[in-house]
């Protein structure tokens, strides 16, 4: 096995010189078998010296402007949002609600970026049993309640009519009103909020929506309230997020969920939104609210709509991808900084009735990475980049070259993307077979520092090979269909996404 790993948004930052809008193409050595090869056309050097071409996809395109991006906070106000905390303030306790913490940490944030961000937008929705996007200077409110939160396309077309905030150097008054306001209540339409929200967002690709909630969304669209004896509904709900999810990526808006620790939200269901859309799935205590609320913000969408494609000789293969042939795509949606991706590929099995013939030692095989996307500013790019690798039967050579690094990451958001789904014995099995690699390859190069990645990976892999009860609903793991609890979505969404400093502080931040 081998594999592939890229910095994704370095790869769309890095990319020089003027796109071109044309390409011709006279030979190509991905859609025939192995053989000699035409020459390739010249193309200006890339990463490490990769060839590299970037092109401009829509030269007559419109023109975007990025500040009309939206931000939306999208904040329970349920009854539950009641519930008190000790806080220890001047030598006595006091209790503040859940509502309260929330409250603070979104007029932080909003007072932060007033004076960082003051063109930025941002708006308001508040749910409980009914749903309320919050107006502006001359744009009064609009309540939303009983039927109305029943039909989807009808939110999407309250949305749609509602006027988007100004700049928030105009706005930060009236948000704040708003935000000290807010009392809570009712029940939790949180299905319809997020709706709201992304439809309001969706209005600029680049956007961003956090929900923050402490609960089940309890209301007819996107209950996840039901239990197994209503598994009907509890499908439809599945597939409601899944959806809206899928909705939101299209239309280039990236949703974050943050829970209030202690607290059961079903993220499991709930992270879909975020997990689809290069969100954050995020726990945190009534006291670190805001913290967590910066963390989102600090990731902005540098790109949407991003498709990875990777090409290889017919005699080669990827493998846990969409397609399991020499070519694989990959719907990676919005791009945020420091955002990296891992990619396996292998020797196809040899079919005896394949006309595909065995690669050769010293045979010079061509890879290709295709990645297009759409810039903030509306252009849609193709960057490709070609490199050219050298086939060897000498495994020796390979392992002692294995950078344990890419490994550990590759294994990480594989076996999370696994278990995310309740995979967990596949999960298992594809962690099982990386340690092998591993092992081998510290044979032929046990340093100091390969040994503490080692260590690293059975840290980080611990939950899915050792403890995986602790995070499903049912402490019996028998099937591939255990839901799991808010801490072990938040945990699997976070591994699946993760990059090679996140898996470090998370290892460096676990308890011993």
């Amino acid at each position: 096995m081998e594999g592939w790993c890229f910095v994704l948004s370095r790869c769309l930052i890095s990319a020089r010189g003027s796109p071109s809008t044309s390409l011709e193409v006279n030979s190509c050595s991905f859609c025939r078998p192995a053989g000699p090869s035409a020459p390739a056309a010249p193309s200006a050097p890339g990463p490490a010296g990769v060839p590299d071409r970037l092109f401009l996809l829509n030269p007559e395109g419109p023109h975007l402007d990025p500040s009309d991006a939206l931000l939306i906070f999208c904040i329970d106000i349920s009854g539950s949002m009641g519930i008190t905390s000790p806080v220890s303030s001047d030598d006595k306790t006091i209790y503040r609600t859940r509502l309260q913490f929330v409250k603070d940490a979104v007029l932080q944030c909003v007072q932060r970026l007033c004076y960082q961000q003051p063109e930025l937008r941002v708006g308001l929705i508040t749910f409980n049993n009914q749903v309320t996007l919050h107006g502006y200077e001359g744009s009064g409110s609009r309540l939303l309640g009983d039927a109305e939160l029943i039909d989807s396309e009808y939110l999407k077309g309250a949305a749609s009519a509602f006027l988007s905030p100004p700049p928030l150097c105009q706005t930060r008054d009236r948000l704040q009103r708003a935000l000290l306001g807010l009392s809570e209540g009712g029940s939790t339409a949180l299905g319809p909020a997020a709706l709201l929200a992304i439809a309001m967002a969706s209005r600029q690709a680049g956007s961003k929506v956090i929900v923050c909630t402490d609960g089940k969304a309890n209301t007819d669209l996107g209950n996840l309230e039901v239990e197994d004896h209503d598994a009907h509904t509890l499908l439809s709900s599945t597939i409601f997020y899944q959806d809206l999810g899928e909705w939101a990526a299209s239309k280039g808006v990236t949703v974050s969920v943050l829970s209030i620790e202690g607290t059961d939200c079903r993220l499991d269901e709930l992270g879909r939104l975020a997990d689809r859309t290069g969100g954050k799935v995020l726990i945190a205590s009534p006291q670190n609210l805001h913290w967590e609320f910066e963390k989102i913000l600090e990731d902005q969408a540098i790109a949407t709509h991003c498709t990875v494609t990777l090409l290889f000789p017919q005699s080669l293969c990827l493998r846990g991808e969409r397609e399991a042939e020499h070519k694989g795509t990959r719907e990676v949606g919005n791009v945020s900084p420091h955002m990296e991706i891992t990619l396996q590929f292998g020797a196809k099995e040899q079919d005896p009735e394949s006309a595909v013939p065995l690669l050769s030692a010293g045979e010079r095989v061509s890879v290709q990475l295709q990645l297009r996307y759409r810039l903030r500013d509306g252009r849609e790019m193709l960057r490709v980049l070609t490199a050219q690798r050298e086939v060897t039967h000498d495994s020796s050579s390979v392992l002692s070259s294995l950078s344990l690094a890419i490994i550990q990451l590759n294994s990480s958001q594989a076996g999370a993307a696994l278990a995310v789904r309740g995979r967990f014995q596949d999960a298992r099995a594809e962690g099982d077979a990386q340690r092998l690699l591993m092992d081998r390859a510290l044979q032929h190069n046990c340093s100091a520092e390969e040994e503490q990645i080692y260590d690293q990976w059975k840290k980080t892999m611990e939950p899915i090979h050792g403890s995986i009860h602790d995070y499903t609903r049912r402490k019996s793991v028998v099937s591939d269909s255990q839901p799991l609890t808010d801490k072990g979505a938040a945990l699997l969404y976070g591994m699946k996404h993760s990059n090679t400093n996140s898996i470090s502080l998370r290892d460096k931040q676990r308890p011993q």
